[in-house]
């Protein structure tokens, strides 16, 4: 099982933009993290920065972190491809087809599983695919 450290994590959005913006040749998820931190030009000024890295983003302060974020995205990304929870590529269509943009339902997507993820904290119990893929469906107005 694959389980990079936080500075890994976030090394490897930083170089996968590297990568693309000097045109390198890039792995197929170095290719899917970049074209997710270019959906987010507000995060360039920090995935540009050398020492971003080291940033720390306190919730208590309001602020969102950005490598969770694309974080949450590429774990999405790998679930729609392989359709994991069952279901879960159906649901995301239907948010897709609602909200007319790839972009704003993966959104939708992320809250559903930022949901899920906080319940499982809390409970001490495992993720509830079920649950989640639900969420999403009520997201999209289908349930």
């Amino acid at each position: 099982m694959f389980d990079p450290s936080r500075d890994q994590s976030r090394k490897f959005f930083v170089e996968s933009w590297r990568k693309y913006k000097n045109r390198e040749v890039q792995t197929q998820l170095e290719i899917i993290a970049a074209d997710l931190v270019a959906h987010h030009p507000e995060y360039h000024p920090l995935i540009d920065d050398p020492d971003g890295i080291h940033k720390e983003f306190s919730p208590e302060d309001g602020q969102i972190n950005p490598f969770l974020h694309l974080s949450l995205h590429l774990a999405v990304e790998e679930q729609l491809s392989i359709n994991q929870p069952p279901g879960i590529r159906e649901a995301f269509e239907q948010c897709q087809a609602k909200r007319g943009d790839r972009h704003a339902a993966l959104h939708d997507v992320l809250e559903c599983l930022g949901e899920t993820i906080w319940r499982a904290q809390r409970d001490k119990a495992p993720l509830d695919g079920l649950a989640y893929v639900e969420s999403i469906r009520k997201r999209a107005g289908s349930s």
